[in-house]
């Protein structure tokens, strides 16, 4: 239940930017851990997270993945516009070979989103869209979950429950995890890897990796 990046490379060019997400990284993230992966705006974090689930495909190298890894938690890209987030979430349950009757039960009562889930995705706000995803991800079982910034979605009470079921999710589920909320990462976390310039730290202590972090930001240290 591992994922091995293998001299994974990895560059791209954006408004005349050209920024190196992986310069022929070797890493492993082991079975069980819960990994906050860290670094500045712009590092390439959400790229790496989206090659690991194999939604983009890196220049170079490989990466071998060990047992079920999640899409990105809260990814909606591939629902579609035109069906319901009721129609969606059969498909999804259907692709993955859970019960759809659980799933459509457990995503109903989490994302809250009451007779909308029964007109098309393509009407719903940002929001909206934002909680049928996580709760679609969270009604699928994964060895590994690729979590993105989604418990910043929605009101105090929903982050809450948000960050509650995750760490449900992690009691027999690994997960790499990125979040501008360092204190998020140090409650979730056991372990941390940080992205600068291409390169990837490994930790084995989330606060080790969050010191690393702050250093590159010039940031002071400041206890949790």
């Amino acid at each position: 239940m591992t994922i091995a990046l293998e001299g994974l490379s990895k560059a791209f060019v954006r408004n005349g930017v050209h920024t190196i997400v992986a310069d022929r990284i070797d890493a492993v993230f082991p079975a069980g851990r819960t990994v906050g992966l860290l670094g500045r705006n712009g590092a390439g974090k959400s790229t790496l997270l989206r090659m690991i689930a194999g939604l983009v495909e890196p220049d170079g190298g490989a990466i071998r993945r060990h047992g079920s890894v999640s899409w990105p938690v809260g990814f909606a890209g591939s629902f579609h516009g035109d069906l319901t987030g009721a129609e969606n979430v059969r498909f999804v349950a259907r692709v993955y070979g859970v019960d759809t009757d659980d799933l459509l039960a457990y995503v109903a009562d989490f994302a809250e989103l009451g007779r909308q889930f029964s007109t098309p995705f393509r009407t719903y706000s940002a929001g909206m869209r934002a909680r049928l995803a996580f709760a679609v991800s969270m009604g699928v079982p994964f060895d590994t979950y690729l979590v993105d910034e989604v418990t910043a979605v929605g009101d105090a009470r929903f982050r809450a429950k948000s960050e509650a079921v995750l760490a449900d999710r992690l009691t027999t589920s690994g997960a790499v995890v990125v979040s501008h909320s360092l204190q998020m990462l140090a409650r979730l976390c056991d372990a941390g890897a940080v992205l600068a310039d291409g390169r990837l730290h490994w930790f084995d202590d989330i606060m080790a990796a969050i010191d690393l972090h702050r250093r590159l930001l010039g940031v002071e240290e400041t206890a949790f």
